[in-house]
C-alpha cells in the first residue's frame, strides 16, 4: 500500500521507456530525488503510491495515444495506485475522478461506474494507450504536494517531451492551470491540446473552460478519426 525502497531497479518500467527512466536516475537531479526518498523512508514517513511508474508500467511508449496529466498522487491511504487520477479498486471515488466519470457519461454517454465495480481504477485506460501521468509521482501521507520540486518534474517533463516528439497524432487533455502551463513542452502542430478547468469540484462548472461540458472526449475521438488511427483509445468506461 505504501513505498518500500528508494531503488528504482524495483520499478519496473515498459522496455521502450527504461532508457530515458536510467538517464534521469543517473543523473545528478535523479541521484538527488533517491537522496531525498531514502531520508525520507529512513524517517518514517508513509509514501504513496507503492508503484510510482506504473503508469510507464502499463503503458508502453510507443502505444502512446492520449496523455492525462496530473499534478501529484492522492495522499490518502489505500487511494493511490500510480496513475493520474486512478484510485485503486474498492476505493470510494475521489470527486474530481467522479466528475470525470459525469463528463464522459454526459460527453458519450458511457454509464457511470457502480461501485465498488468496476469503480475507479483506470488501469484499463492505461493498457488502452492511455497515459494517466502525474507531474510528481510520490507524496507523503496527509501532505498534498509534499514532493513537489524534489526532481520528478524534471523527469515528468521529459516524458511529455518524449510523447510529443515520437507520438503521432496524440491527444494531450490539460485540465486545470498546473496541466496547462506544460504545454510549452508540447507541438501543438501535431499533437490535440486539450484545454479545461481542473475536474475538482471547485472549479469544473466555473468559468472561463468549465470541465463540466467541455466534450473532450468526443473531440478526442473525433481526432482519432480523422488521423486513422486503427484502434479507439479514447477513455471510456
Amino acid at each position: 500500500m505504501q513505498l518500500q525502497s528508494a531503488d528504482p531497479k524495483e520499478w519496473p518500467v515498459s522496455p521502450d521507456w527504461q532508457a530515458l527512466v536510467d538517464g534521469f536516475f543517473q543523473s545528478d537531479t535523479g541521484q538527488g530525488l533517491l537522496a531525498f526518498l531514502q531520508t525520507r523512508l529512513d524517517s518514517g514517513a508513509v509514501i504513496f503510491p507503492p508503484q510510482q511508474l506504473r503508469a510507464l508500467q502499463l503503458t508502453p511508449a510507443h502505444a502512446v495515444r492520449v496523455v492525462i496529466l496530473g499534478q501529484d498522487p492522492y495522499h490518502g491511504r489505500g487511494q493511490a495506485e500510480g496513475l493520474a487520477f486512478s484510485v485503486a479498486p474498492g476505493v470510494v471515488l475521489p470527486p474530481s475522478l467522479r466528475n470525470i466519470f459525469k463528463e464522459l457519461q454526459r460527453d458519450l454517454g458511457t454509464p457511470f461506474p457502480s461501485y465498488p465495480h468496476p469503480g475507479g481504477s483506470l488501469v484499463r485506460w492505461a493498457r488502452k494507450g492511455v497515459l494517466l501521468l502525474n507531474t510528481c509521482l510520490t507524496v507523503e501521507e496527509g501532505q498534498a504536494a509534499s514532493h513537489s520540486g524534489r526532481g520528478w518534474e524534471v523527469l515528468t517533463d521529459t516524458i511529455i517531451r518524449h510523447v510529443s516528439t515520437h507520438a503521432k497524432a496524440a491527444v494531450f487533455m490539460l485540465w486545470g492551470s498546473h496541466a496547462q502551463g506544460k504545454r510549452g513542452l508540447i507541438d501543438a502542430r501535431q499533437h490535440l491540446m486539450l484545454c479545461a478547468n481542473h475536474p475538482s469540484p471547485l472549479s469544473a462548472l466555473r468559468p472561463p473552460l468549465p470541465f463540466i461540458g467541455c466534450g473532450h472526449f468526443s473531440q478526442a475521438r473525433a481526432w482519432k478519426l480523422r488521423h486513422q488511427d486503427d484502434t479507439d483509445n479514447t477513455p471510456q468506461n
